[in-house]
């Protein structure tokens, strides 16, 4: 087992022209055996902590440790054991799937034997040995982030950071992108996997939770998940649409979050909070108001502060469409494309109703784009 270490004391980052720091003050420690999660919105800091644990930018102040080694100080021992997979990872499109891995082995100073035997199992590992003639640049996106992670792993790291490598990947391929990181961290590596997606926070073990460069939280997504029992609510109104009642709810200063969800209003009430301050409020018509399950994006939300009570620019001048609730507006009967002898989509049948959000799920090659 390795009992690889990252661990941060005091780490802090700061661009120019920038008010607050990209990361504020950081001290944690994160541990190898399983997945890590670093989850947060769009400039939380994730990809400046994870290129300061690479050493590729050197923090102002404070410390990190990478199993032993400081990313600045000890550059060249800590490369020989860490694999970091950036956002836009360095394929060359242009090469083969096989040429990609010789080049990174080349490196990494994988050779011989060693080279074979590591080809041999990263191969197997990720699918890919059937595609190792086929060029990067004519690979899937699930394909290429299998790839990625393939000449990440060259040379046996111990320490994984991965950012965000879930980001326009299918359903499918993220599905087993994430099998192939688990059965790593199982095996003892020390992986960082970052990601504004709150689906792929909950399948890790623990998360660090940052936003505008500070850390909110770390711990398992299912204990601040628990955090927010008796505060998430579904909320219909028998004389009021979803959008509307939405567009009050949030007025409301007893309310956190809200949203639409399929035919009801998922309320995020503040502590202290209870329904009947939601039937009573000012304002609010007569309603149905019902505990509900929470979510881990529940309190994601609530740790960020909540919504807040501005009204969307966009809702605000919106029209309601006029037409009967409930009424179909799109049909598709036996719906049939094909391109030579390859069905795009093959006899399709669905309805759209006025009011829905019908969603075309599927992997890459599903048809969802033909069937628009």
């Amino acid at each position: 087992m390795n009992d690889a270490v990252i661990t941060l004391n005091g780490l802090e980052k700061r661009f120019p022209g920038m008010d607050k720091p990209a990361v504020a003050p950081l001290d944690c420690t994160i541990h190898a055996g399983y997945v890590t999660g670093l989850v947060g919105p769009d400039g939380a800091g994730k990809t400046t902590l994870m290129r300061m644990l690479a050493g590729l930018l050197k923090p102002d102040s404070g410390s990190a440790t990478v199993i032993g080694f400081d990313p600045i100080k000890n550059d060249g021992a800590l490369h020989a054991v860490l694999g970091y997979m950036p956002q836009k990872f360095g394929l060359y499109e242009d090469l083969t799937v096989m040429e990609n891995l010789n080049l990174y082995a080349d490196l990494r100073s994988v050779t011989g034997e060693a080279r074979k035997q590591t080809f041999a199992r990263l191969l197997e590992f990720t699918s890919l040995g059937p595609f190792t003639g086929r060029l990067a640049g004519k690979l899937s996106g699930g394909m290429k982030q299998k790839l990625g992670l393939a000449c990440t792993l060259v040379g046996e790291p111990k320490v994984l950071l991965l950012d965000e490598p879930g980001v326009g990947v299918d359903p499918i391929s993220r599905r087993e992108l994430w099998q192939m990181v688990h059965e790593l961290a199982g095996e003892g590596m020390l992986i960082l996997w970052s990601t504004s997606y709150l689906d792929e926070a909950e399948q890790c073990r623990d998360v660090l939770l940052m936003n505008e460069g500070e850390l909110l939280y770390q711990g398992e997504p299912k204990a601040l998940t628990q955090t927010m029992a008796g505060r998430s609510f579904l909320m219909t109104s028998p004389h009021e649409g979803n959008r509307k009642l939405l567009q009050r709810a949030l007025k409301l200063p007893q309310v956190s979050d809200g949203m639409i969800q399929g035919k009801s209003v998922r309320l995020i009430l503040k502590k202290e909070a209870t329904p009947d301050d939601i039937r009573h409020a000012d304002g609010m018509p007569e309603i149905n108001i019902n505990e509900t399950t929470p979510r881990f994006e529940d309190a994601f939300i609530d740790l960020l502060g909540g919504a807040g009570t501005s009204e969307s620019p966009l809702g605000a001048i919106l029209h309601t469409v006029e037409g009967t609730p409930g009424e179909t507006v799109i049909e598709a009967k036996e719906l049939t494309k094909k391109f030579g002898d390859f069905a795009a989509t093959d006899h399709v049948n669905f309805a759209v109703k006025r009011g829905e959000i019908f969603g075309l799920l599927g992997p890459n090659g599903a048809g969802q784009i033909d069937h628009l």
